[in-house]
């Protein structure tokens, strides 16, 4: 089981903590971030919509934190996070742009985040993860994400490109390379089942 196999990942995660640096951040203008950042939800405002391969469904985005959206589209935009769609759309952001857009996305809903989302029996394979990502899946930093809510397969899928070194991040990378198939789906499907994220919606 991966608990056996997670806590030396956790001490491992631990130390990279320690000296982890937040990503920079400097508060955005909503306002120029809704007129860049509307694009967004023709894909990220519909709930259940698919990424068409491989086939997951796009993130909720709804409770995510601004620090967090600037450190995923400053990922694909160095290339770190790969998605042809997402690296294009953020190939040409300067820095101000990606601080207006995630400033913009922050604003929408999260109202069950906001309430501090649901609280519901602790999942012991979740001991790695409630370091950053808090003990109901709710982030304990602006700058990690909120898992609670988010789609299943769409967590799957991070995790795996964790776990192969497609998605590069010093701290999941080696959390993720301890994980089975059968781990990854645990997980996914436990921080999928709590009250969190929510589908974007224009204000």
């Amino acid at each position: 089981m991966v608990i056996g196999k997670m806590k030396m990942a956790v001490i491992a995660a631990a130390l990279l903590l320690a000296g982890a640096t937040p990503t920079a951040f400097a508060e955005g203008d909503m306002a120029r971030g809704e007129k860049l950042g509307y694009t967004c939800l023709g894909c990220h405002g519909i709930e259940g919509y698919r990424n068409a391969y491989p086939s997951f469904r796009v993130p909720r985005l709804g409770g995510q934190k601004a620090a967090y959206f600037v450190a995923a589209l400053q990922g694909y935009r160095d290339g770190s996070r790969p998605h042809r769609t997402m690296a294009a759309q953020a190939s040409s952001m300067t820095d101000q742009d990606i601080e207006d857009v995630s400033a913009y996305l922050a604003s929408l809903s999260g109202d069950t985040v906001a309430a501090g989302g649901s609280t519901a029996p602790g999942l012991e394979e979740t001991t790695a993860c409630t370091a950053c990502h808090g003990q109901n899946g709710i982030s304990v930093s602006p700058t990690w994400p909120t898992l609670a809510g988010q789609h299943e397969d769409y967590l799957v899928h991070a995790l795996k490109q964790y776990r192969d070194g497609t998605r590069k991040n010093v701290l999941m990378m080696p959390l993720a390379a301890a994980l089975t198939d059968s781990d990854i789906a645990l997980l996914a499907k436990y921080y999928a089942g709590l009250e969190g994220l929510e589908t974007s919606k224009a204000n």
